[in-house]
């Protein structure tokens, strides 16, 4: 199937919108990186507050049954918990595994909340203050009961860990115990019953270039999970961790990092390609083509292999038709010059001839040869003379004013006052998207021609015709040889050229409707000459 140009031309891309892509991909590459970094730190971010939570739940829990061994019915407990939002389990699986709820009620787990774009970074954790409450000696027991807990489960973990009683005060975890956290703004909300978390800034001592390109380094995340029995504060799981070094995990998650880079490098490869195929190539062949049109190739005038954009397509294709156009208006000039050269070079030779007959001859000349040479001189000086006249009519038929309208009755009247010795009839009337002088032009060419064959009646038969309309114009001359058919457009070429003819009636005609989009072609006749003018609409 061939697709139409006008098609292809419609999904060539402008190069507007070349550069506009090529410059979102290169934006696309930096934002790429730093979507990545953002988003995969903020992974960190909350990977590391669940992982706190969780093991927060289970230090509470333990917490919580120690309290109950050593507490007995005379432990004291805090407010009632604020109760959390149920999560039922189509929340939490897929939704192709439906269950039932757990005997025990709805599902509330504790989901991380730290955002890095959303959360503030709060400044580092304000140090443990004295206090003048006391520790309740349950409280004190189960400190001392969960100790070792504690730190086994820092040293896998490597996260800190302090157990508070109701009151905000350490009763287990490092050196601190006795002193109170409850100043602490997370510290608070959990000893309301409410679980919390915050990012606070975290102090680094001979920090590492690593920690200039990675904000989550910077920081370090706290958790204060309730320690909940029968649904009342009895103290709080205060633990904090430093997130994962990003670095770090980009080597462990290497194959996720190769599929970053190869996004980078294939994004990097597609904007050259987009580069080269659309705008460097065609600019680079188009340069090309032009240096060889330049010396006279005219292989050169073959369209191009890759026209690129929208833009360069339309560049290289009016190049490539201009320099075909000048290439062929060269041929023409060329050939047009040894014809006017051949057909001017005749009478001037004559003419020239003659005058030196006449200038050696002197009074030796009889009267009747000296007007026989002057006839002569005057003769091609005639014929040199309608050369001239033609070639003025032929340039003008070059650059004629294009345009126009006239009726063909208005034309033929006027025609027929300057043409006594022969018939215009017209069989129909029409409108002709040519000027009035233009028209005459043509018409009295053709005439001309007539007349010059012998013709006595010349008519013009307007048809309809596809998109335009065409003039059938018919003598009753002697017509036109087969052998002379081929060549009657030919500048120059004539076969009255003993009576004056100078063979570029035809081409006048045929030049001067080029320009008006117009064609003329021979058309087989019974008797004399036929030929067929079709205008269009274009």
């Amino acid at each position: 199937m061939v697709i139409s140009r006008s098609f292809r031309d419609r999904w060539r891309p402008p190069l507007s919108l070349v550069i506009a892509l090529v410059l979102c991909i290169m934006l696309l590459v930096p934002l790429a990186g730093i979507v990545f970094f953002r988003v995969y730190e903020n992974q960190l971010i909350q990977t590391t507050e669940g992982e706190l939570i969780a093991q927060s739940a289970a230090i509470a829990a333990i917490t919580a049954q120690n309290l109950r061994t050593f507490g007995g019915q005379d432990l004291q407990i805090g407010p009632v918990a604020t109760p959390q939002a149920p999560y039922s389990l189509e929340t939490l699986v897929s939704s192709t595994r439906r269950s039932t709820k757990e005997p025990g009620g709805a599902w509330t787990p504790q989901l991380p909340s730290l955002d890095l774009n959303k959360t503030p970074v709060m400044p580092a954790r304000p140090d443990p203050i004295a206090t003048d409450q006391e520790i309740h000696p349950a409280y004190e027991a189960t400190g001392k009961a969960i100790e070792q807990v504690l730190r086994d489960t820092q040293k896998l973990t490597l996260a800190g860990f302090r157990v508070l009683d109701l009151n905000g005060v350490i009763i287990a975890g490092r050196d601190d115990t006795g002193l109170s956290l409850a100043h602490v703004a997370e510290v608070k909300r959990a000893l309301a019953g409410s679980y919390s978390s915050a990012l606070r800034e975290r102090t680094v001592q001979n920090p590492q270039p690593i920690y200039s390109i990675s904000r989550g380094t910077s920081v370090r995340v706290f958790v204060a999970q309730p320690i909940l029995i029968d649904n009342r504060v009895a103290g709080v799981v205060y633990a904090s961790r430093t997130p994962s070094n990003i670095l770090r995990e980009m080597f462990l998650k290497w194959d996720t990092v190769f599929w970053v880079l190869a996004f980078v490098l294939i994004a990097t490869f597609v904007v050259g390609f987009i580069f080269a195929r659309g705008i460097a190539g065609p600019i680079k062949a188009l340069t090309e083509r032009s240096l060889k049109i330049g010396r006279g190739d005219r292989d050169a005038l073959k369209p191009l292999a890759i026209h690129g954009n929208r833009e360069i397509h339309a560049l290289s294709t009016s190049m490539l038709d201009t320099s075909r156009k000048l290439f062929d208006r060269n041929d023409y000039i060329n050939t047009f010059a040894n014809h006017i050269t051949h057909e001017l070079k005749t009478p001037l030779t004559a003419i020239q001839g003659a005058a030196e007959l006449l200038r050696d001859a002197g009074t030796d000349l009889s009267d009747a040869d000296r007007e026989k040479f002057l006839s002569n001189i005057l003769s091609d000086t005639q014929r040199a003379s309608r050369l001239l006249n033609r070639l003025r009519d032929l340039a003008r038929a070059d650059s004629v004013e294009i345009g126009g309208a006239c009726r063909l009755s208005a034309v033929l009247a006027e025609t027929r006052s300057r043409f006594q010795s022969i018939a215009i009839e017209e069989s129909a009337d029409c409108e002709l998207p040519l000027s009035a002088e233009n028209a005459r032009i043509v018409f009295e060419n053709m005439i001309d021609n007539s007349i010059r064959h012998g013709a006595k009646r010349v008519t013009f038969t307007p048809q309809a015709d596809d998109g335009g309309v065409s003039v059938l114009v018919s003598d009753n001359g002697e017509g036109i040889s087969a052998g002379n058919q081929d060549q009657i457009f030919d500048l120059f070429f004539t076969t009255r050229r003993a009576s004056g003819g100078t063979g570029m009636g035809l081409g006048i005609i045929r030049a001067l409707l080029k320009a008006h989009h117009a064609t003329i072609e021979m058309v087989p006749q019974d008797r004399g000459a036929g030929f067929k003018i079709r205008f269009t609409n274009t």
